[in-house]
């Protein structure tokens, strides 16, 4: 079977990329173009600009300033939705509501507030449309080598997750997801955290905080503990660190060894030939390159590895066609996204927060908005006395 696919979102040029847009859909649509399943037809943004240097990249007739006339005119199977995560919500239901929708496969973080994130999943599934959201790093080798490692027992029982990151909500999203994947998707009972906003920190027009700590506790015991700075040193020096009873995995962002574990005093580095990122060409695959352009007639012997985003869209393609759970789908996605919030709500009410979260807005907006983070000391309102 052969899928239709349209992209929502196509953003401007994908070389210009910076806190206001990715081009998230060039990444996609090459997820999509690798599959011999699938089969780019249409897509739409409001600016169509956009939307028409898209459609000559791939070579499409369909090009739509309104995503509603998209749906009902190229009747797509499987849509992709890479647009700003404050209209995510929106966007997911009206793909899901389609008739010929099949699957939604959207960007992360799910949505800007936790009534939108959960609205996303119970209409899917009430439609009984896949949804997966991009948290590609799953399917990094470093997590899956881990993740091998943990289940075998090479640390011994899971203790504590720690991780480092910019902050709590665009990036970190990613982090909270992968303590899920570690813990088989164990129920998290309480989360209590810190944050301070001392400027305006939006990523593609979302709210994050500049500085945060959290701590969150498993229904099986195990901690997690996360720190972030978007300027200066965090308290984790790991991108993400497992703490077993029998040693340590770690697992590395930067240009060093990428995955390493330590069980006897010593620290093991294994390579896994990429990071978190993606894959990286290593030695051979780089002189290779060099060679092959230097010599037109040589072609070159290597093809590329598959980066994170085409794994992930090709993972959720074959869940599609079997009928089994994404390991991204919504409802998976939706337990690590509930500690973000829970963070914010644990500001919000200045202490621990049990789960499951009973709300349905954004307490960090609502908190800067008026004016309670950065040391504010107008926070909370005064409370008048009551004359009874």
């Amino acid at each position: 079977m052969t899928y239709s696919v349209a992209i929502v979102g196509t953003g401007a040029n994908p070389e210009n990329r910076g806190r206001d847009g990715y081009a998230m859909a060039y990444r996609h649509a090459g997820g999509y173009r690798r599959l011999d399943s699938c089969s780019l037809v249409a897509c739409a943004d409001i600016v169509r600009e956009n939307a028409e240097a898209f459609a000559e990249e791939y070579g499409l007739d369909a090009v739509y300033e309104d995503h509603e006339t998209m749906l009902e005119e190229a009747e797509p199977d499987i849509v992709s939705v890479c647009v700003p995560p404050a209209v995510h919500a929106d966007l997911v239901v009206d793909c899901a509501e389609a008739p010929s929708v099949d699957a939604v496969h959207c960007e992360k973080p799910m949505a800007t507030t936790w009534g939108d994130c959960r609205r996303m999943v119970d209409v899917c599934d009430r439609e009984d449309v896949q949804l997966t959201i991009d948290h590609q790093r799953r399917f990094a080798e470093p997590v899956q080598r881990a993740k091998s490692m943990l289940s075998d027992g090479a640390i011994g029982d899971l203790r504590r997750l720690e991780w480092s990151e910019v902050n709590l909500f665009d990036a970190g999203t990613h982090l909270f997801d992968l303590c899920d994947f570690f813990t088989d998707g164990e129920r998290a009972e309480w989360v209590l955290a810190g944050v301070d906003c001392a400027r305006e920190n939006r990523w593609f027009g979302a709210l994050n905080e500049t500085r945060a700590i959290a701590q969150w506790r498993y229904a099986d015991g195990t901690l997690g503990f996360a720190s972030t700075a978007e300027e200066g040193p965090t308290l984790v020096d790991a991108y993400l660190r497992l703490v077993g009873s029998e040693g340590v995995i770690e697992i590395q962002s930067d240009d060093g060894s990428p995955l390493r574990i330590r069980t006897d005093g010593g620290w093991n580095e294994i390579d896994t030939d990429e990071n978190v990122y993606g894959p990286h060409s290593g030695i051979v695959r780089s002189i290779a390159g060099k060679i092959s352009s230097t010599v037109p007639i040589l072609p070159d012997p290597f093809t590329d590895p598959p980066t994170h985003y085409e794994k992930a869209i090709e993972h959720a393609v074959e869940s599609l066609s079997s009928g089994e759970e994404p390991l991204i789908s919504g409802r998976r996605v939706l337990r690590g996204t509930e500690l973000t919030f829970g963070c914010w709500e644990s500001v919000r009410r200045r202490g621990r927060v049990y789960l499951p979260l009973e709300i349905d807005d954004n307490p960090l907006e609502e908190l800067y908005d008026a004016g309670a983070l950065g040391g504010s000391p107008e926070w909370p309102p005064a409370v008048e006395a009551s004359s009874e």
